[in-house]
């Protein structure tokens, strides 16, 4: 009680006025906070409508991490309706419009401010295996081929963008028949186990769901249903035949029967 008695009015007066100007001062602060943000924003607003922050044209993107697939090829398959302004750009979505219309697996989009534009860092996809898959016969009985790549995922790749590979050493020299929506499936890992194979694999035959077709080294070769589980062995014991050429002339073998891995057959020509 001695405490709060010795405490004077003027005192209590002072202390007050002490308050009263901090909360003043943080009402103010509190103002210029408003007035500074706003203005930001109000700045923002200002810049990204004025016509100089425009994206106009492709020239105005950057492509980088590109290797296979020229940057003309995928600036022109970038969904942007020209002019457009930056700001109303958004970045995740067109990385993912990006990903869904060009034969990549991930696209980044990052705007540029001086000089305005974009910057699309592309992840690409890796063609594995020329691809070879028949339409539906036309009036002649004739059927169609389309020729494109696939990845090592099974996912299908146009061609005609990648007309630089197919003139490197880099083309694929793997080439696969049929490879429909059935097999995409199993794709991965069938091709794994080819590309690891301890002799050499020029094609693959997919048409037959009942017999899968190799055309090896050695040959012709019958597997039989593809089984994920069976076809490693398959291969191995392939691997195993490579001295065939040594016992039997190449052109006396129609082709080599591995329906049964551990019973390998071999068909002589009539």
């Amino acid at each position: 009680m001695s405490s709060i008695a010795s405490v004077s009015p003027a005192d209590l007066k002072s202390r007050r006025q002490k308050l009263k100007r901090r909360r003043q001062l943080r009402i103010l602060q509190a103002i210029w906070r408003s007035l500074l943000v706003g203005s930001l924003i109000g700045s923002t607003i200002w810049i990204s409508t004025r016509p100089a922050w425009t994206i106009r044209h492709a020239d105005q993107i950057d492509i980088e991490g590109n290797e296979l697939l020229d940057a003309a090829t995928i600036r022109s398959l970038i969904p942007i309706d020209y002019p457009q302004r930056l700001f109303q750009l958004q970045p995740q979505v067109l990385s993912e419009q990006i990903a869904a219309n060009v034969p990549i697996a991930e696209a980044t989009v990052t705007r540029k401010l001086l000089p305005p534009g974009l910057t699309i860092t592309v992840q690409e996809r890796q063609p594995v295996a020329v691809a070879l898959i028949e339409g539906e016969p036309d009036e002649a009985g004739h059927k169609q081929t389309t020729v494109g790549l696939v990845d090592e995922q099974g996912v299908w790749l146009p061609r005609e963008h990648y007309a630089a590979l197919e003139a490197s050493a880099k083309s694929p020299k793997l080439v696969v028949v049929g490879l429909d929506a059935a097999y995409r499936d199993y794709w991965a890992d069938l091709y794994e186990a080819v590309s690891q194979a301890r002799l050499e694999i020029f094609e693959i035959d997919l048409r037959d769901p009942n017999n899968l077709l190799l055309e090896t080294e050695l040959g012709l070769v019958h597997l039989g249903a593809y089984s994920r589980h069976q076809f490693p062995e398959q291969l191995e014991v392939l691997a195993q035949m490579r001295e065939l050429p040594t016992h039997i002339e190449s052109d006396r073998i129609a082709y080599i029967d591995l329906k049964v891995p551990q019973s390998p057959s071999i068909q002589l020509r009539q």
